[in-house]
C-alpha cells in the first residue's frame, strides 16, 4: 500500500455494508485521492464499514481508505476535523 497510486481514476463503493454499497452502485472520481478524500472527509463514517475503492491496479477497504488517507505520501491537503475522525474509526 505505500506505493499507491494516487492519481488513478477510481470508483468508490460506500455503504454501512459491502451488500449495501455495491447495491447502491459506484462513484466514480478522476484520481483515488479525491475518492479517498471524498469517503473519509465526508461521506458519513458508517459508509466506511462496507467501502470499496476500485482502480484498474487494486482495491481496497474502508480501513485501508483511512491509513492511505493518514499516509504521508497522500498527496491532498486534509481537512482538520478529518483528522480527528479518522483515529476514532
Amino acid at each position: 500500500m505505500t506505493h499507491h497510486d494516487y492519481s488513478a481514476r477510481a470508483e468508490l463503493y460506500l455503504g454501512s455494508d459491502r451488500a449495501t454499497a455495491f447495491a447502491q452502485g459506484p462513484r466514480a472520481f478522476r484520481t483515488a485521492a479525491s475518492a479517498i478524500r471524498f469517503a473519509v472527509e465526508e461521506a458519513a463514517p458508517v459508509s466506511l464499514r462496507g467501502a470499496r475503492l476500485v482502480t484498474d491496479t487494486a482495491t481496497f477497504s474502508g480501513a485501508d481508505l483511512v491509513r492511505l488517507h493518514d499516509s504521508p505520501d497522500y498527496p491532498l491537503p486534509r481537512r482538520p476535523a478529518a483528522r480527528a475522525r479518522t483515529k476514532r474509526n
